[in-house]
C-alpha cells in the first residue's frame, strides 16, 4: 500500500529548508509540507516554554494538513520540545535534529572539535547528554553564534556582515586547533560555501541533514508509510508569505507559492 499523505517539516524559519532538500533528494516520491515559523524567529534566545508552545501550534497545524510524520528541522526546537511532542502525539512518527557530535567525534583526527550553534542548543540538557555519550574523550569547543540565523533569514549568505560574523565565531575554534566543526543549526549549512572559503582546507564541516533524511526513510519503511505516487511540496509561514517566497529560489532552488498559517 502507498501512503500519499505528506511529511510535515518545520523550523523556526528558513533553516529547515536545508533538511527539506535532503529529504526531497532521498525520498523524491514523498509529498512535503514545510512550515517556517518566521514570525517568531530566532528560537535560540527564546525560553524552552515559549518554544514548546510554538512547536505544539505548528504540529497541530500539520496534523490538520494530514501529515503522516513530523520532522523537527531545528536543533533548538528539538532540545526544547521533541520530548514534549512525542508525549503529546504518541502514535505520530517524529524525527528530530541533534548536533552531529557522534560523526564529528569519529571524523576528528586530532581530538578537537568545534560546535557552531545557538545559545539555546548549547545550553540544553540534550546537548550535554550528547557530549557525555559520544565525546567524553574529545575536546569540544562550543561557540554561540548570535546574528547568524538572522543573516540567513534575510538571504545574506555572502554579505560582508555575514563574513564578519563567521570570522568572529570561527576564530576561537581555530585558535583551539579544531579540525572538525559541527554546523549545529539548520540555518548554517547555507553558509557552508562561505565557511569553506575562510577555513583551512583540512577543517571538516559536519551537519546532520543527510542523516535525518536517512532516518525519515527508515522510519517510513518500518511503518509501511512510504509513498509511490507523484509528490508535491507546499510552503507555509507565520510571517509575511512574500518574504519566504523571495527566499525560496535561493534556499530551495525553485519558486513556489507560500501560505500563511
Amino acid at each position: 500500500m502507498s501512503d500519499e499523505r505528506p511529511i510535515g517539516v518545520f523550523d523556526s524559519g528558513v533553516g529547515g529548508l536545508s533538511v527539506l532538500r535532503e529529504i526531497h533528494a532521498r525520498l523524491p516520491l514523498e509529498s512535503l509540507i514545510y512550515v517556517a515559523d518566521s514570525g517568531h524567529v530566532p528560537y535560540g534566545e527564546k525560553t524552552p516554554e515559549y518554544i514548546r508552545e510554538r512547536c505544539r501550534a505548528i504540529a497541530d497545524f500539520l496534523l490538520l494538513k494530514n501529515a503522516k510524520a513530523l520532522v523537527v528541522a531545528c536543533n533548538t526546537a528539538t532540545a526544547a520540545a521533541a520530548a514534549d511532542l512525542r508525549e503529546r502525539y504518541p502514535e505520530l512518527p517524529i524525527i528530530a535534529m541533534e548536533p552531529a557530535v557522534k560523526p564529528a567525534a569519529a571524523a576528528t583526527r586530532n581530538g578537537v572539535i568545534g560546535v557552531l550553534a545557538t545559545s539555546g542548543t548549547l545550553a540544553s540538557a540534550r546537548f550535554a547528554a550528547l557530549l557525555d555519550r559520544f565525546a567524553a574523550d574529545i575536546c569540544v569547543v562550543t561557540q554561540p553564534c548570535p546574528g547568524l540565523v538572522e543573516q540567513v533569514e534575510a538571504g545574506k549568505l555572502d554579505d560582508p556582515e555575514t563574513e564578519r560574523l563567521l570570522k568572529t565565531f570561527t576564530g576561537p575554534l581555530l585558535a583551539q586547533g579544531c579540525d572538525t566543526v559541527i554546523l549545529g543549526c539548520t540555518h548554517y549549512p547555507f553558509l557552508r560555501r562561505a565557511l569553506e572559503r575562510m577555513l583551512p582546507p583540512e577543517v571538516t564541516l559536519v551537519d546532520t541533514g543527510a542523516a535525518v533524511a536517512r532516518q525519515v526513510e527508515r522510519l517510513l519503511c518500518n511503518k509501511s508509510l512510504t509513498s509511490a505516487g507523484a509528490s508535491t511540496t507546499s510552503f507555509w509561514t507565520s510571517s509575511e508569505p512574500d518574504v519566504l517566497q523571495k527566499r525560496l529560489p535561493l534556499l530551495w532552488g525553485a519558486k513556489a507559492d507560500v501560505g500563511r498559517f
